[in-house]
């Protein structure tokens, strides 16, 4: 496998950042992951930080050196990271489990596939264009598929924090997977938090990975996010890959 990887995550205008980010990999399979832990909530933080160790010690218990099935893999693992987290949340007596999004990539034979639950996303970008995005577990999502809204009034909307499914939730977690998508030279694959894409068009996003690649674009997206959020800037994290 030959990749360039850029990781960050800040936390914005907060005053604690409640996203936790990682990457890890064997000789021929490499996983991404991305956790928001949701602030609404008592100890966001702690949802993040359970559901990253849970998926990233799965995937080094499993992948010798490779995952016998990715996606099965990306659904058990956060299907029990979800578990992991109402249990911290029984064995603490805490009243409500800490929640937390999810998205996560596994990429192995030269092929990507990923899950998520929430509102944190990939993107998949060739040449400029976007490939393919996950769609939100969202209240304002359900009202752009409607019709009801324009993708562009997403940022003032006062539904845009109403995510129906998350890890941690009273009921088990909506967890959506691509198929395997098979990966081009020069392919970037950005997965990120809601305070990076909120504030920014997806257009930006991806026309910055084509002009700069990643290793500069990233950075520089996070920077404009934080710009352009001002006072009310979220936690902002980001992994982005290039294939080589």
């Amino acid at each position: 496998m030959q990749f360039s990887i850029y990781q960050e995550s800040r936390r914005g205008a907060r005053r604690s950042n409640q996203d936790r980010i990682a990457y890890c990999y064997s000789k021929v399979a490499l996983l991404m992951l991305v956790a928001d832990g949701m602030g609404g909530h008592l100890h966001g933080e702690t949802a993040a930080r359970i559901a990253v160790q849970f998926v990233t010690e799965a995937f080094r218990r499993k992948a010798k050196p490779a995952l016998p099935d990715p996606p099965l893999f990306l659904r058990q693992a956060i299907t029990g990271a979800h578990h992991a987290i109402v249990e911290h949340a029984a064995a603490g007596g805490l009243a409500e489990a800490p929640r937390t999004t999810c998205v996560a990539c596994v990429v192995q034979d030269g092929a990507a596939c990923w899950a998520h639950a929430g509102d944190s996303r990939l993107y998949h970008i060739r040449d400029g264009r976007i490939l393919a995005q996950t769609k939100d577990h969202s209240r304002v999502q359900q009202l752009i598929d409607q019709g009801r809204i324009r993708e562009e009034a997403f940022g003032a909307h006062p539904e845009r924090n109403r995510i129906f499914s998350c890890l941690g939730s009273a009921g088990p977690p909506q967890v959506d997977l691509s198929g395997a998508v098979r990966l081009h030279a020069g392919d970037s694959l950005i997965l990120c938090s809601d305070g990076l894409w909120s504030p920014l068009s997806s257009k930006i996003i991806s026309s910055a990975v084509e002009k700069s690649g990643i290793m500069q674009a990233a950075p520089e997206l996070l920077d404009e996010a934080e710009r352009r959020a001002g006072r009310a800037c979220d936690n902002l994290s980001v992994i982005a890959l290039t294939w080589e």
